[in-house]
């Protein structure tokens, strides 16, 4: 599966690497995203809604697990922050399995601290931190649809 590599120097460059994941993303897409505390996660993902026309704040769910947006009545998006996540079994007293199965986008924080319990991502999306201003993210494709994202980036200069 293809991978792709992008340098982001700065909170804006981030929420633009969001909104373009946004639009290219259709009605159903898994992205996990891994990355240490402030990496710029909840930045990418706040890009990600604002380009699908939410205007409000954007945090992340750490205490509630999931919080839900839904654009234009029909495409909606599960956003998932699974840092606090004691065992990953808790995720069966939310319901995990009904967000996945819906026509929906799930963005998912700390997926790594329950793998087995999630569905197979189309996109793994890690971001490490360089410098104060500085971040690598590494796109990596799962599926299909995660290796058209990619060619999409290969394409493009951050």
């Amino acid at each position: 599966m293809q991978e792709k590599k992008i340098t982001i120097n700065s909170p804006y460059e981030m929420e633009e690497l969001g909104a373009s994941l946004a639009l290219l993303c259709g009605k159903k897409c898994i992205i996990y995203f891994i990355g240490e505390l402030g990496a710029g996660k909840t930045t990418l993902i706040r890009g990600f809604l604002r380009a699908l026309g939410h205007n409000g704040i954007v945090k992340s769910p750490t205490y509630t697990l999931v919080e839900s947006y839904q654009f234009n009545g029909q495409k909606k998006v599960y956003h998932f922050d699974l840092y606090r996540l004691v065992n990953a079994q808790e995720l069966e007293f939310i319901g995990i399995r009904d967000y996945f199965s819906d026509e929906a986008i799930c963005l998912v924080e700390w997926a790594d601290r329950a793998e087995n319990f999630l569905p197979k991502a189309d996109l793994i999306c890690r971001i490490d931190i360089v410098s104060e201003d500085s971040r690598s993210v590494v796109l990596n494709a799962k599926t299909l649809l995660g290796e058209d994202i990619i060619d999409f980036f290969q394409n493009c200069v951050f």
